[in-house]
């Protein structure tokens, strides 16, 4: 039998918490998820990132980079980039948890809640 394996983006500046918004994040923490555990993680620099202009993100190149996520984590993003990571099969998740690691693991036990009222 295969081993469960998947990945999960956390939007970060730090590496350890979530950012405020998808968009501006400095990159995302990519937790590596083998069999529901944690196994390991990188930081990916967010390389379509918000300018602080409106609209100045580049969604294409975000989601290119984390495109072997199954899932992504923030604290809050745009309706835009809400639907256009469901369009690429990427579950989008808002949250309220400061932590990355804590977020994704429950994420992992299905106890995450989704602050979609959050979208904008």
């Amino acid at each position: 039998m295969e081993e469960s394996k998947m990945k999960i983006a956390v939007a970060s500046d730090d590496k350890e918490t979530i950012s405020h918004h998808f968009g501006r994040a400095m990159g995302f923490t990519v937790f590596d998820i083998k069999d529901g555990k944690i196994a390991g993680k990188e930081y990916r620099e967010n390389i379509g990132k918000s300018s602080g202009q409106c609209h100045s993100c580049n969604h294409g190149r975000m989601i290119e980079n984390i495109k072997d996520c199954a899932s992504v984590i923030s604290h809050g993003m745009g309706m835009g980039i809400y639907q256009d990571l469901e369009a690429n099969k990427i579950k989008a998740v808002v949250t309220d948890e400061d932590i990355a690691e804590k977020a994704v693991e429950k994420y992992l036990q299905g106890s995450l809640t989704n602050r979609t009222d959050r979208l904008h």
